[in-house]
């Protein structure tokens, strides 16, 4: 594949020089001349939001990789054969199964990820911003705002929620970063042997966390509730339970990394929204849809056809594997208007971006991950408002969940 070649003829090219960098140019160029097709090295590549939404709701369709058509083995599969001894398994985890496993499984752990409940813990959640802010304004120089806040926060809300045991965070922010480069079309092949070996570690600290917990008896913390879980009488597996307390785990702050890293990112861009920011503390809540809009942490959803499925004028066949490009979608100009490609924290519709996905599976912890940034970015950028890029920030390198590894800051 030739990296120079344009987006045009070749489909998405994450290979071409400073894709991760922007990687909207390309996304903005396939919408304009083959916004649905069957990409060159199998699946079907979705990026306009009316198709992107529609493709995330539609009846038919699957997020289990068993159910892609293939004459080799699957993907699981490959990445299993990669490290010795290694079997592959069905996942069990809701962003893995399809209805009814995950309808009975999301029901039994979504009391805790409503509206209402997570709004519960917002005087906590800016409690805990000012503490990490009190000690950054002690600092002299720069700092890494993905270590010092964009990381420590929703780990600590999310650890706090399950009332997870103190454990060696960087550790197991480690663990987390390896476990989740599973998502990488990419990476997963690159680090499969790291990835399953940090899985395996992440695997242990939760049974070790449920064993304690069990011990301890019920806390009111959301791990003694999933252990209690019960609904009509059905209650998780051990299986589920591990699964998906791992799952809430790393979702729970992996991707809040990336709205904050992103979000505060796109402000040093754009001095004049952060000004905006800065003097109207009323625009917090739409500010966040906005930067959720402009810089997606999640850039890529995908499904399984398993029966023949409209998308536009093309028709996907059962077992084809479609991926909606999310990042392509929430910039797409007949959605948002000729100023899609701009950041503006005052969009009216800022809201309707797909980055937390739609239908049956749209990100249970959408309410947690809006509070968290709300909290963190209105809070940083008002009690710094002088802040500003101190250096080049360094990209995480990942095609599906978009962020930085370092973002440096003079805080002013």
């Amino acid at each position: 594949m030739d990296a120079d070649a344009p987006p045009s003829v070749i489909g998405l090219n994450p290979f071409e020089p400073g894709f991760y960098d922007d990687p909207y140019r390309q996304y903005a160029e396939i919408q304009a001349t083959r916004p649905i097709h069957k990409s060159e090295i199998g699946p079907w590549l979705v990026t306009r939001w009316d198709d992107v939404h529609a493709v995330l709701r539609k009846p038919g369709t699957s997020v289990e990789e068993r159910n892609i058509a293939t004459d080799g083995p699957s993907r699981r599969e490959q990445l299993a054969d990669l490290v010795e001894g290694r079997e592959p398994r069905r996942s069990l985890a809701i962003l893995n199964i399809d209805p009814p496993d995950h309808t009975r499984i999301r029901r039994l752990v979504s009391k805790a990820f409503t509206p209402r409940a997570v709004e519960q813990i917002r005087t906590r959640t800016g409690e805990m911003v000012d503490e990490i802010l009190d000690d950054l304004a002690t600092r002299e120089g720069p700092v890494d705002l993905i270590s010092e806040l964009a990381f420590p926060l929703p780990f600590s809300v999310i650890s706090e929620m399950l009332g997870m045991p103190e454990g060696d965070r960087d550790q197991l922010r480690t663990w987390s970063h390896l476990v989740t480069q599973f998502l990488d079309p990419i990476l997963a092949f690159q680090n499969a042997e790291a990835i399953f070996a940090a899985s395996d570690n992440m695997w242990g600290v939760v049974n070790e966390a449920i064993a304690w917990k069990k011990a301890r008896g019920d806390e009111g913390d959301l791990l003694s509730a999933l252990i209690a879980a019960e609904d009509d009488g059905d209650t998780l597996s051990d299986a589920e339970l591990v699964e998906n307390v791992v799952l809430l785990f790393l979702a729970g702050h992996e991707t809040t990394v990336n709205l904050i890293g992103n979000g505060t990112h796109a402000l040093l861009e754009h001095p004049d929204q952060l000004a905006r920011l800065v003097a109207d503390p009323s625009l917090d809540v739409n500010a966040v849809e906005e930067l959720l809009r402009y810089d997606s942490p999640v850039q890529f959803s995908r499904r399984i056809a398993l029966e023949p499925i409209e998308i536009g004028d093309h028709v996907v066949q059962p077992g084809e594997f479609v991926m909606t490009c999310l990042g392509a979608a929430n910039r797409d100009p007949h959605k948002f208007g000729p100023t899609a490609g701009e950041l503006d924290l005052g969009r009216a519709d800022a809201r309707e971006h797909v980055s937390f996905g739609s239908g049956v599976h749209h990100c249970l912890g959408a309410a947690l991950a809006r509070l968290e940034g709300q909290e963190a970015i209105g809070r940083l950028v008002r009690r710094f408002p002088g802040i500003e890029a101190a250096g080049a920030p360094t990209h995480n390198g990942r095609l599906v969940l978009r962020g930085y590894d370092e973002l440096p800051v003079a805080l002013g």
